[in-house]
């Protein structure tokens, strides 16, 4: 991508879908690890706001392969990164300085509402940080606050990555990960602290569904 710098946007993204899709079947072949997911149906026409619970590095790639293009928020440092960094650059991410408060609040608001007007899906992590498996962390208010401000959906999504791909691991255990996209929730008519706890039950439930389907099938 990096070498590529002057192709379009929709070409670029081709290029991270493509090396997404090299990287699982890598995983898969010499690690053992795939997944399964549940409501891909239930992904809404048009572009909207995907928040998804942030346990392990296997969903950032995983967004590639799930939804149309799109743009992440993410810390700025990531871009710092030799080559990876230059290749997240190229994705128009929005790149946020965590540390700066309802500023950084503020450029997720107004620059996630650019990329909806390009078309652009906007994905969101809103725990901030990944967190340990089974662990949850306050949502933070960005985006939902965008999904208001620009009058689009929020899409839920769950998944158990980090029992398989830990936080800060190396290695990865064998199995099958799960993900549930939830029923895409309307942001009209509700505040910001409204809709993200709609937001965060609903990926909590979807959390409860693959634990208790992942304990019936270690009791069977």
């Amino acid at each position: 991508m990096a070498l590529g710098f002057w192709l379009p946007y929709q070409t670029q993204f081709a290029i991270a879908r493509t090396w997404a899709r090299i990287l699982f079947w890598v995983l898969e072949h010499l690690c053992g690890l795939n997944y399964v997911m549940e409501g891909r149906e239930r992904i809404p026409s048009g572009n909207h706001v995907v928040m998804s619970n942030h346990t392990s590095a296997w969903e950032t790639v995983a967004q590639f392969l799930i939804f149309p293009p799109q743009v992440w928020v993410l810390k700025r440092e990531l871009l710092w990164i030799p080559f990876v960094g230059w290749g997240l650059k190229l994705l128009q991410p929005i790149a946020i300085n965590r540390g700066a408060g309802h500023r950084a609040v503020n450029q997720v608001i107004d620059q996630g509402k650019a990329r909806l007007r390009d078309g652009l899906w906007v994905i969101i992590f809103p725990e901030g940080t990944r967190v340990v498996a089974g662990e949850t962390r306050k949502f933070g208010v960005s985006g939902a606050m965008l999904a208001i401000a620009s009058g689009k959906s929020v899409v839920p999504l769950s998944h158990n990555a980090g029992k398989f791909w830990a936080r800060r691991g190396f290695l990865k255990r064998p199995g099958t990960i799960r993900v549930i996209i939830g029923e895409p929730i309307e942001s009209a008519g509700k505040n910001p602290r409204e809709l993200n706890e709609e937001v965060k039950r609903s990926i909590e439930a979807g959390l409860a569904r693959i634990a208790a389907a992942a304990a019936a099938a270690n009791g069977a």
